[in-house]
Formats: C-alpha cells, structure tokens, sequence
C-alpha cells in the first residue's frame, strides 16, 4: 500500500511539473495533491503546518496563473478579444502538430482577437506580445513552484524513506 501511495504521490509531483507547460494541467494544484497524498503514507507523520503553507502557496499560484497571461495582453493595450484569441491560441497551440506551437499560438490568437476588435496591427502586435510574456511568465512561475514542491518531495521522501521502504 504504501509503495501504491508513493508511485501515485510521485505521478502527481511529475503531472504538477508538466502543468507548469501545459494548460489544461492545473500544474501547481497537481504538485500540491502529490504532497498530500504522500503524508498520507502510513508510517509518514502527518505536518500540518507543512501542508497548509504549501496548500496557500497552491491556491495563490494557481489563481496569479490565471491572471498573469490576461494582465500581459491588457498591460500591452490588449483588449477581451485579445485576451480571449490568445486563450483559444493556446488550446490549439497544445494540440497542434509542429513544435513550439504552444508559444506561437497565443501570439497569433492574440494578434487575431485584436484585429476583430478593429484595432490596428501595430496595436495588435503590441497586445500579441503582451500575451505571450504574460504566458511565459506564467508557466516560468508556475515551473519553479512545481520544482520547488518536487524538491519538498524529495527531502520528505528521503527523510521517511525507512518507513515507506
């Protein structure tokens, strides 16, 4: 059982990390669960004091994750349509085949909503760049708060290892 806990622990902190790039994975949150599902490891002693910090750094992350890439398009001069072009540039970037599409999608998205919002191209290409710091911004943030919950892992893991091993 405990073995069990400690792979699907582990699937998670990796689910978390990979979150940080895609953006149907709630990357931060995920990091958070794989915590969680470790103490619950027989053997491991619960800390809660542990779980409710990392707990608020998750649910700040994730909501700023949620923002970031919006505040980008609009501190650039984007406006909602922006900002929706490059959310829906960023669903077809994750399923397009060529690389790197995730990071070219959104620009284009962007630049796209903008130019349906009537706005010139160099406004358009100004909000187009605006969303794409934003998003990397975003995951760059949420990458090293996974890290950093895979590292906290790993130190809590070696720690227990005798009981879980």
């Amino acid at each position: 059982m405990e073995i069990l806990l400690l792979v699907v622990a582990g699937i998670f902190m990796i689910l978390g990390i990979l979150g940080s790039f895609l953006p149907v994975l709630p990357g931060v949150p995920l990091s958070w669960i794989g915590l969680l599902i470790f103490y619950l490891i027989p053997g491991v002693t619960m800390n809660y004091l542990f779980l409710g910090i990392t707990l608020a750094v998750a649910v700040l992350f994730y909501i700023l994750n949620l923002v970031i890439p919006a505040m980008g398009t609009k501190r650039f001069g984007g406006s909602r349509k922006g900002m929706i072009g490059a959310t829906i540039g960023l669903i077809i970037g994750i399923f397009a085949p060529f690389p790197f599409a995730i990071l070219i999608c959104p620009f284009i998205g962007a630049f796209i909503g903008e130019i349906m919002n009537k706005s010139n191209s160099k406004v358009a290409g100004r909000a187009a760049f605006g969303s794409f710091v934003g998003l990397l911004a975003s995951s760059f943030m949420e990458f090293v708060v996974t890290f950093a919950f895979l590292i906290l892992f790993l130190y809590q893991f070696w720690s227990y290892k005798a009981f879980i091993l």
